[in-house]
């Protein structure tokens, strides 16, 4: 028998969903048996790292790398999984955008890592203790990763094959990608996004869509939004304007807001500046024919306002990957 290919999934700085999304892909895992070795996946295999080091490299044909780069181990295996891989693909929000833990960019890593282990409400930590990369105990050194200033995407530490966006990315999409590698299908340009759409989630909203005028916004708590208009119509910050189609704009369709997971449409640099944009030319600020400079401003302040954790809103998954980056220095 010929031996099958080798596939690899690793988990960096994320949260495991993107596992439990590839194990959603239910009795198709035994199609991606029939067809693959599993060499590499911590959360389903008990290999060891020695073992990834033994291989000739690029002998893994594909793997699937979750999770953003927070600290040293997390570069030091992209960098190893970038040399035993034939195809690096940046597998979810995390490992393509830095999603949810690049929200820490905003703060110094001594602003966070003081948040966690000292000011943290359920912390018992009298001696105000804080890790470090090296620390002298009775049976030697010991030593744990070096956590890094700011969280990076994938591709800001190794090269990139594709990304596959999303938090985590739909089981039917990664389907489709791994379905076009068993039929031998020519795989799209180097650094393509694969496993999605190329327009924006309204595109595949289903949703009716009129003149969006916008008095106020409201957060997801203070209404209950008519379930066939539009989210963003109706005050409720909804990303879908701003975001790749290809999930099958599933929030919207149990009336919550798109929240930006699968990041920027084809021909997009920046998800927040996109949405910002998009909003700017929406406020309804009533007649202001007669009304002054600071007037009109005033109302734009109070209507901007009221969308809370500019941030958390707009660069909610994309922080990493955006021309922000984080905080300024």
């Amino acid at each position: 028998m010929a031996k099958k290919p080798k596939i690899g999934m690793y988990w960096a700085s994320s949260c495991g969903g993107c596992e439990i999304a590839l194990v959603n892909l239910h009795e198709r895992i035994l199609d991606i048996d029939a067809n693959f070795d599993f060499a590499f996946c911590p959360c389903l295999l008990d290999t060891k790292k020695k073992d990834i080091d033994a291989m000739p490299d690029g002998d893994i044909a594909i793997t699937f790398f979750n999770g953003a780069i927070r600290n040293e181990e997390n570069k030091e295996m992209a960098q190893l999984l970038r040399k035993k891989s034939g195809v690096l693909i940046a597998f979810g929000s995390c490992s393509s955008e830095g999603c949810i833990p690049a929200l820490s960019n905003l703060h110094s890593m001594e602003e966070t890592l003081k948040t966690v282990y000292l000011e943290n409400p359920t912390i018992d930590n009298p001696a105000c203790i804080i890790p470090r990369p090296e620390t002298d105990m009775p049976e030697g050194k010991l030593h744990i990763p070096a956590f890094f200033d700011r969280v990076k995407t994938l591709r800001d530490v190794v090269d990139v094959d594709y990304s596959i966006p999303g938090c985590p990315p739909e089981p039917h999409q990664i389907w489709n990608v791994v379905d076009l590698v068993i039929q031998g299908g020519p795989l799209p340009p180097k650094g393509s996004v694969i496993g999605a759409g190329s327009s924006a989630v309204c595109d595949e909203c289903e949703r009716k869509k009129e003149d969006k005028k916008i008095k106020r916004f409201y957060r997801t708590y203070e209404i209950v939004p008519d379930s066939e208009k539009c989210l963003l119509e109706q005050g409720i910050v909804c990303m879908g304007i701003a975001t790749r189609d290809g999930c099958g704009a599933l929030c919207p369709k149990v009336n919550m807001p798109c929240t930006g997971c699968y990041g920027t449409p084809e021909g997009v640099f920046d998800q927040g500046a996109k949405m910002v944009a998009a909003l700017g030319s929406v406020l309804d600020l009533g007649n202001t024919k007669s009304l002054s400079e600071d007037e009109i401003e005033r109302r734009i302040d109070k209507l901007i306002g009221s969308v809370p954790d500019y941030a958390g809103v707009f660069y909610k998954y994309s922080l990493a990957a955006s021309i922000l980056k984080g905080r300024s220095r």
